[in-house]
């Protein structure tokens, strides 16, 4: 019996689309052509089919199907590849579920990364809205010395700063700068990577600088970012270092 492509995806309950999809992706094997040029489909060629759709019911990836292979018996380390993938999946869903149960609750935050969402009420908009640039930017060990950071740095002049209006005068740019300084120096002594973060980063270098200059500068006015490089050129000298060591 032989049976045509229309045929053979009714009986596997596809469609023709998916059989020739099938082909292509090297899943299904071409079947013999008559003189007229009607391909046809055999029995293997169905219980290929078949086969495969169990393997798609199960979730399975068309390029892991490929691996399983048309075998009556089925190979024991793909599945098990499978099996693997499919347990993280299942993590990972199930941490998905946990976040949006929080967050339904109101117990968490969708505009911080996970992990920050005790530093919630330290952090300004614009600070959260970094904290959560930065998870894209940043490994998970740097993302976890910015929370020690944030944990660790007391909340000084903080309420003025993120009121500080674009045009603030020039002495009270300076003497936030100065009250900001010492507590960047000491992250700076604190953890060496700020000042080289090449091995922290989870993108190109270039596009997490871009990414980084944009972020500050649609969240900061131009008095702030002023402050902050202020704040970073004098941590960055050694008085500003010895001063806080002394502290």
């Amino acid at each position: 019996m032989a049976w045509s492509t229309r045929e053979v995806a009714e009986l596997a309950g596809t469609t023709v689309n998916t059989v020739r999809h099938y082909h292509r992706a090297g899943l299904l094997e071409e079947p013999s052509r008559e003189a007229n040029g009607y391909k046809q489909y055999g029995a293997r060629h169905l219980v290929r089919l078949l086969q495969i759709r169990r393997l798609r019911e199960l979730d399975i990836p068309l390029a892991q199907i490929e691996a399983v292979g048309a075998r009556a018996e089925t190979p024991q380390a793909a599945l098990l590849a499978i099996d693997a993938d499919l347990a993280a999946s299942i993590e990972r869903l199930q941490r998905a579920r946990a976040e949006i149960q929080a967050i339904l609750k109101g117990t968490t935050a969708t505009d911080l990364p996970p992990g920050f969402e005790d530093l919630s009420r330290h952090l300004s908009e614009p600070e959260r809205s970094l904290m959560l640039v930065y998870s894209q930017l940043y490994d998970e060990s740097a993302m976890s010395d910015l929370k020690q950071m944030i944990e660790s740095e007391p909340d000084v002049a903080d309420t003025e700063f993120n009121a500080l209006a674009p045009d603030a005068d020039d002495a009270t740019r300076q003497r936030l700068a100065e009250t900001f300084a010492p507590h960047l120096a000491q992250h700076f002594a604190d953890y060496p990577w700020l000042s080289n973060p090449g091995p922290h980063l989870s993108m190109d270098p270039q596009v997490t600088q871009e990414t980084f200059l944009a972020t500050v500068l649609e969240l900061y006015n131009p008095a702030q970012r002023d402050v902050l490089a202020r704040a970073i050129m004098i941590a960055a000298t050694p008085a500003a270092a010895a001063t806080d060591t002394a502290n």
